[in-house]
């Protein structure tokens, strides 16, 4: 319970801390599940304040997606949250305009930077493309 009092965690990651610090697995299952009954741990909950946690960050839908299939999500409840998430093409907007201005890039350089800029935060090629501008293409 101190663990989950300082912050939330998915049903595997919390599985896999345990296991490390050496609690029987038998243990690990019962307290899990207990937890889980109780509402304490919930994958969907998680993954929902995860994904608005890091949109507002400035993150965008790959990386969160692989961060959360990393710490032991499906696949499923990681599109339902994401799916109810920010709107990623304004997200991916905003962050472009907080970070480069409001001046659209002129040179195919820096148009390039930005786009590396943005794939790096894990916005994909349509929502860079919306970003930067019609006119740009990653291929």
């Amino acid at each position: 319970m101190a663990m989950l009092a300082r912050r939330d965690y998915a049903i595997a990651e919390l599985r896999e801390r345990l296991e490390r610090k050496g609690f029987d697995r038998t243990v690990v299952e019962g307290t899990l599940e207990e937890l889980i009954e109780e509402r304490a741990l919930d994958d969907s909950r998680y993954a929902s304040n995860y994904v608005s946690y890091h949109a507002s960050r400035g993150q965008g839908p790959l990386r969160i997606a692989a961060e959360l299939q990393a710490r032991g999500l499906s696949a499923a409840l990681i599109e339902a949250a994401l799916a109810v998430g920010p709107d990623w093409q304004a997200a991916a907007r905003a962050l472009r305009l907080r970070k480069f201005g409001p001046e659209a890039p002129a040179e195919w350089a820096e148009k390039a930077r930005q786009a590396r800029f943005l794939q790096y935060r894990g916005f994909s090629s349509d929502h860079i493309r919306l970003a930067l501008g019609a006119d740009f293409d990653l291929d």
